[in-house]
């Protein structure tokens, strides 16, 4: 086998890596707890599978600052799906941020 179609063959190994590594991250769940006031569960492709309020957080006193939380705890699954993803990325081809 020449060397081109050596690098070829890795090439096509990676990609069907990252694929099944891609896959099984969409199906992971991330959950986040902030403050106690919201849990939230969100999947590896970015689907939001739940949100928990707690019931003392839905006073129309709060409203500010349960809207604050709940950016906050998606913000943080965001966070953590990337940062999986940038690890897949970086176990497999040796650099964050490559795409296929």
């Amino acid at each position: 086998m020449n060397q081109m179609q050596q690098m070829l063959a890795n090439a096509q190994r990676m990609q069907k890596a990252l694929t099944k590594a891609h896959a099984e991250l969409d199906a992971k769940e991330f959950a986040v707890s902030k403050n106690g006031m919201v849990e939230m569960v969100v999947l590896g492709n970015r689907t939001i599978k739940s949100i928990n309020i707690d019931e003392e957080a839905l006073s129309a006193d709060n409203k500010e600052m349960l809207e604050e939380t709940i950016v906050l705890a998606l913000n943080e699954a965001l966070e953590q799906i990337n940062k999986a993803n940038e690890e897949i990325e970086q176990k497999i081809t040796g650099q964050a941020g490559m795409l296929f």
